[in-house]
């Protein structure tokens, strides 16, 4: 018989990861990974498996599901014994990776060996990595049903096993492939099993493999960040560096963290920012305290621009002139991601959270939005031509506050010795490209790809343009607002978004193209009227999207 575990005996008063009973290098483990609490879901499961006991567990995707299961499946685990004790299922191959990545970073120095097995890679690999031993195996069921067929993975000493998104693996058809897989186990094993829902066939699942688990409960809430406006940019693997240039140079934002997953990341990547022009500090948990002081009072002072952290080390900022946070790094779940990108939007102010994404962690991106109820708009990475642009518009602005300031008593004598020689244009543009050059490189100009082939709309959307862009003020998240105000679309009907210096362009269903085009029409946006119209297949500065 399933059990309920009581839930507001625990809920009513917040526990640490050191209240749950992990042992000392998974508590570390937690901490270098920037977790600060636990997760209702955490906190209620994490002790049930501990004491032994299987257990079900429903709640949303993104709510730190994985961690639930992987901490005291790391704790039960032996890394002096090669055999497979643990195995993981996982409907995708993107979730087959995400929860290999987070068993990695939970089991750094362990010695324990993570092995993901998936369809659409090469099987070979796969049976090279589980003959040299595999102590934990994370795949999707067909895969490891082809394994254990082929005779490369053994089951029969496997003594825990978590099925992960259980709905998600029965819309997929894999049910008899699990039920297959659950009855090779040996008798003395226990099974952990987590779904949003419960679907009869998944109920009836759970009856016959886990008849006497404990079941955790979480009901949903959903999170909303009114002040911030949410976007993100797709990129190519191995590009971040330069689409995050660009992205900077093209926002030219004032106070901005940028969160990364790891030490070495913040410092690589704060060094790399650095030679690019950039004031940046890197803010990490292995700082001793008068190192985080200078890096905290630079950062507040306005004399470095951009802060690189770790989860860890933004603990206790508190800074309300944030204008950016920046996801450099994918949070590993909603929370993370809050509790991120509401260091922004502060004290009245609006705030801009960016998040860089590759094209695998797209699903990731759909249940924060989802979790969140927010739009969270597909921007477009700016063209080397663009950010030529704006450096063009940015530097002309500052040399003309200067000409307002008109105190040049102290150059006039060199500008008049050169007067002499040289003809004023020359002169002035000389000097012009001195300076230009003297604020160090701008983002990578080069026209390599670094943008993503963005995920494809669903058939039937359109793309309009709207003669309003970045120096007008308008907002992705403003226009989306625009839009399901007067025309009654929700977020979720609302494509991609490019939001160009002068100009903008939105994608919007078929069937309601001309219905928004009036509605907008007749609406001032940003103080103004405009004329939205359907745009011409190759405008906005990149191919046209099917349906457009």
């Amino acid at each position: 018989m399933v059990e309920e575990v009581s839930g507001p005996v625990i809920e009513s008063a917040p526990v640490s990861f050191d209240d749950l009973g992990l042992p000392e290098e998974l508590r570390l483990a937690v901490k270098a990974a920037g977790w600060e609490t636990p997760t209702p879901i955490q906190a209620r499961s994490i002790p049930v498996l501990l004491a032994g006991h299987d257990l079900i567990g429903q709640a949303q995707t993104g709510t730190g599901k994985t961690a639930a299961f992987a901490l005291p499946l790391l704790t039960h685990a032996d890394a002096g014994q090669g055999h497979t004790q643990a195995l993981v299922m996982v409907p995708t191959r993107e979730l087959c990776v995400q929860v290999a990545e987070q068993f990695h970073l939970l089991s750094k120095g362990t010695g324990m060996r993570i092995v993901p097995i998936y369809g659409g890679q090469p099987i070979d690999r796969q049976f090279r990595a589980l003959k040299m031993g595999a102590q934990i195996v994370v795949g999707t069921p067909g895969r490891i049903q082809d394994h254990i067929r082929r005779g490369s993975l053994d089951l029969s000493q496997v003594k825990f096993c978590a099925l992960d998104e259980a709905d998600e693996m029965l819309a997929f058809g894999f049910i008899e492939d699990i039920e297959t897989i659950l009855a090779e186990l040996p008798e003395e094993r226990q099974v952990a099993l987590f779904s949003a829902t419960m679907p009869p066939r998944i109920a009836a699942l759970t009856k016959k493999f886990l008849p006497k688990a404990e079941l955790v409960k979480i009901e949903s809430q959903r999170r909303t960040l009114d002040t911030t406006n949410q976007s993100y940019y797709e990129v190519q693997p191995g590009k971040k560096r330069d689409a995050l240039a660009r992205v900077l140079d093209m926002e030219t934002p004032g106070p901005t963290i940028v969160f990364c997953r790891t030490r070495q990341e913040t410092s690589d990547l704060a060094e790399a920012l650095r030679q690019r022009g950039y004031d940046s500090e890197a803010l990490h948990g292995e700082m001793n305290q008068s190192e985080r002081d200078r890096v905290m009072k630079s950062f507040k002072e306005g004399r470095s621009e951009l802060l690189i952290a770790t989860d860890v080390a933004a603990r206790g900022l508190d800074i309300d002139t944030v204008t950016h946070v920046i996801n450099y790094d994918m949070p590993w779940d909603v929370e993370q991601y809050i509790h991120r990108i509401g260091r922004t939007g502060r004290a009245g102010r609006t705030g801009d959270a960016i998040t860089l994404i590759e094209p695998r962690e797209r699903r990731n991106l759909r249940m924060i939005e989802q979790m969140t109820g927010a739009k969270i708009v597909l921007a477009r990475i700016p063209t080397a031509a663009d950010i030529a642009a704006r450096r063009r518009e940015t530097f002309v602005t500052a040399v003309r506050t200067r000409l307002a300031a008109d105190d040049f008593e102290r150059q006039r004598p060199v500008v008049s010795a050169l007067l002499e020689e040289f003809d004023p244009a020359d002169v002035a543009a000389a000097a012009l490209q001195m300076l230009w050059e003297s604020r160090g490189p701008a983002a990578d100009e080069s026209e390599d790809a670094i943008a993503a082939d963005s995920e494809q709309p669903e058939a039937g959307m359109t793309r309009l343009f709207v003669p309003l862009g970045r120096q007008d003020g308008l907002r992705p998240g403003e226009l989306v607002a625009v839009i399901a105000s007067k025309v009654g679309l929700v977020g979720k009907q609302v494509g991609a978004i490019d939001i160009l210096d002068r100009a903008a362009f939105v994608e919007v269903p078929v069937n309601r193209a001309e219905e928004v085009i009036e509605a907008l029409s007749r609406t001032k946006i940003r103080g103004q009227k405009v004329q939205v119209k359907l745009a011409h297949p190759n405008e906005g500065g990149r191919p046209p999207r099917r349906g457009a």
